[in-house]
């Protein structure tokens, strides 16, 4: 018998659940590469999604993910949390490739993503 592979086919109902989980996702693993030994390095950190859908998090120079991304601003960002019961690996979840983009204060951006970040997360 043939095992039906995990890895769904990229078709309109794998989006709309990729969307799904993105706009559910209140954290999410960050994947990068630690600049000091080249190795891989994933963190946990809170995530919202901007107003045009794309995610968003803080990020403070004392973290180390934030070394990694200013090094080289590829990373992964595996979004979908298990449910209370049940295998975690049966569970929904994506991993999508990111490209870090970092709002200085002084951006034209920087208040209404503030904004939009203490209205998704307002005990930030």
């Amino acid at each position: 018998m043939a095992e039906k592979s995990p890895i769904r086919p990229t078709d309109d109902e794998a989006r709309a659940l990729a969307r799904q989980l993105m706009a559910a996702a209140r954290f999410g693993a960050l994947g990068v590469i630690d600049p000091a030994t080249g190795a891989p390095s994933v963190s946990r950190v809170a995530i919202a999604l901007d107003p045009e859908g794309v995610p968003l998090t803080l990020v403070s120079d004392l973290s180390p993910h934030t070394a990694g991304l200013r090094a080289d601003p590829r990373a992964s960002l595996l979004l979908g949390e298990p449910a209370s019961r049940g295998d975690p690996l049966a569970h929904p979840r994506t991993t999508i490739d990111v490209r870090a983009v970092f709002i200085d204060r002084t951006s034209q951006h920087y208040g209404t993503l503030r904004d939009h970040w203490v209205t998704e997360r307002p005990k930030s």
